[in-house]
């Protein structure tokens, strides 16, 4: 039984998230049901990350196991024609060993998460950046994002819900670059906890604004309380780029 590894992109707005749940199409139930129109086999697909709701992708990597064996540009092909309108689409497909499990053979997953900031209302952009409508100080927050990077306890920066077992993680780049009026924040680490990302943006996103000062953030991440931590930013601006393996 063959195995194959897809790297997707897709648009999360019109998701309930990358798992199959009962309250609305996920993307993991689209790509699903584009595999069986396909060739009439319902794998499960297993992904790298589990993308919330409006989480966005740019290089999410699943891996199914189809009985009959076909070729990778076959399997691309097919598969992007049955997916349509979603707004999903498979970028490359390669036949991988039986040892190859997309989650857990992940060494590293990348995110970007774009902040706006400008007062004028968003257009091309809406659904895909966080609009922030006052000036953000980008030096500030990079000096704060620096106390986040390295072997920390998150549990300030994790969602009541995180089903992880340990608050405890790696985070090995944590970016903030302007251009223009858009701010990219990136972050990498092995894995994450739930709502890290967007907890670390939100927090982040005071300091910018002038509200906290950098040396808050530290004293945030030494509480181990979520309460002392900023909001959780919107999911429209995070997107997966990247698993490394």
């Amino acid at each position: 039984m063959p195995r194959y590894k897809l790297t997707l992109e897709y648009d999360g707005g019109p998701f309930v998230g990358w798992q199959r749940q009962a309250n609305g199409l996920s993307v993991q139930e689209a790509l699903e049901d584009a595999i069986f129109a396909f060739c009439g086999e319902r794998p499960n697909a297993f992904a790298a990350g589990r993308t919330d709701a409006g989480v966005h992708a740019l290089g999410q990597v699943v891996h199914v196991d189809l009985v009959r064996a076909a070729e990778p540009d076959t399997v691309r092909n097919a598969v992007n024609y049955h997916l349509k309108p979603h707004p999903v689409s498979v970028l490359r497909v390669e036949i991988v060993g039986e040892d190859f499990h997309a989650r857990f053979s992940a060494k590293w997953r990348a995110y970007r998460y774009r902040i706006l900031a400008r007062r004028a209302p968003l257009t091309i952009d809406r659904g895909h950046v966080w609009l922030v409508t006052v000036p953000l100080d980008d030096a500030a927050m990079r000096e704060g994002a620096a106390h986040l990077v390295g072997h920390h306890d998150f549990t300030s920066f994790r969602s009541s819900i995180c089903q992880a077992a340990s608050p405890m993680k790696t985070l090995d780049l944590l970016e903030i670059e302007r251009r223009g009026e858009a701010i990219e924040i990136r972050a990498k680490a092995r894995s994450f906890l739930h709502h890290q990302v967007r907890n670390m943006v939100g927090t982040l996103k005071l300091v910018g604004e002038g509200k906290w000062t950098p040396a808050d953030v530290a004293r945030a991440l030494a509480a181990r309380d979520r309460s002392a931590a900023g909001p959780t930013a919107p999911p429209d601006g995070l997107y997966l780029t990247e698993v490394g393996y």
